[in-house]
């Protein structure tokens, strides 16, 4: 089976592919118009998020039997007009949860006690002991809407910390553990401290972090986004911020990443992306969550055990 790689992987993938048998191109620069010319003489296709698998596109792929996306995000994929056509669709959340779990507390850890702000000052000469005063985990309720692999793995880490941790997620039930409490959406809204999103981004989740959503929490909270920049409105999460509502927020992905998560649209730097980078309420990450050594690692290879284990050869 021939395999087109059109974005940057680890060696490790295609590597493990060539060796179960299969024929691989990696070309990660290969221009768009180049991809259409060429997607028709391949059976399947390695991609994270450069390039968009549309209807369009995927009309041109008459033997594709396989899209395999290294990373958890499927939102670049026509998954409906995919399958529709046999297409099996992979990804490999299994790869990064860890990471990303503990990002969320990483980020939580230095929003709660100003360690971005503190080490500035003390690299600044500036020794506030009182101004940087911080915040415990304990006792806290922590809420998690989307308890996948993601929100999983960071209620997990919290273990710990002796917080309440609960969760709710649309699309699942009786997952309650020694970790989390599973939760109506409106409970979360009604006891969290601490809102932490792990859902994928889809046209029902597309701003769904607003601010008559941000209203419905009963206290002031603070806002943790490892999942995808557009799940929040950047100006209503301002807005909310210089309410009162939101105490602060740690932010990973933002609503102005360019598709391919490298770099951020230059013209949509806009009066609310200056307010994030100019409050001392809001840390930031460049979209490095799931982003490790060893995910990178695991990515490629739990997306290689669910190819090998459908389209390898047979021994």
């Amino acid at each position: 089976m021939k395999v087109l790689f059109i974005d940057s992987t680890q060696p490790i993938l295609k590597e493990r592919l060539e060796n179960a048998g299969f024929d691989c191109d990696y070309l990660p620069n290969l221009p768009e118009e180049e991809i259409f010319k060429r997607i028709k003489n391949y059976d399947g296709i390695i991609i994270r998020s450069r390039i968009k698998l549309n209807k369009e596109l995927l009309s041109k792929a008459q033997r594709l039997k396989f899209i395999g996306r290294v990373g958890a995000g499927m939102e670049n994929i026509d998954i409906e007009y995919a399958e529709s056509k046999g297409i099996k669709c992979y990804n490999s959340p299994e790869g990064n949860r860890d990471a990303v779990g503990e990002h969320a507390l990483g980020m939580l850890l230095a929003l709660f006690n100003r360690l971005c702000i503190a080490n500035i000052e003390v690299k600044g000469g500036i020794w506030n002991r009182e101004g940087n005063r911080g915040f415990e985990i304990k006792g806290k309720t922590i809420g998690i809407i989307g308890y996948g692999n993601m929100g999983s793995a960071f209620a997990q880490r919290l273990k710990g910390f002796e917080a309440n941790v609960i969760a709710y997620d649309k699309y699942k039930q009786w997952f309650d553990n020694d970790y989390v409490s599973e939760v109506s959406l409106e409970e979360v809204f009604l006891k969290s401290d601490i809102l932490s999103i792990h859902v994928p981004l889809t046209t029902k989740t597309e701003f769904m972090v607003n601010y008559d959503f941000i209203d419905k929490f009963k206290k002031p909270i603070y806002i943790i986004n490892t999942a995808r920049g557009k799940v929040v409105k950047t100006s209503d999460l301002v807005k909310q911020i210089k309410k009162g509502k939101v105490i602060g927020a740690a932010l990973d992905v933002l609503e102005y990443e360019q598709s391919s998560f490298e770099n951020i649209h230059q013209s949509k730097k806009d009066e609310s992306f200056q307010f994030l980078t100019e409050s001392d309420k809001v840390v930031l990450s460049p979209h490095i969550a799931g982003w490790t050594h060893e995910s990178n690692i695991k990515l490629a290879t739990f997306l290689t055990d669910k190819i090998i284990a459908d389209f390898g050869k047979k021994h």
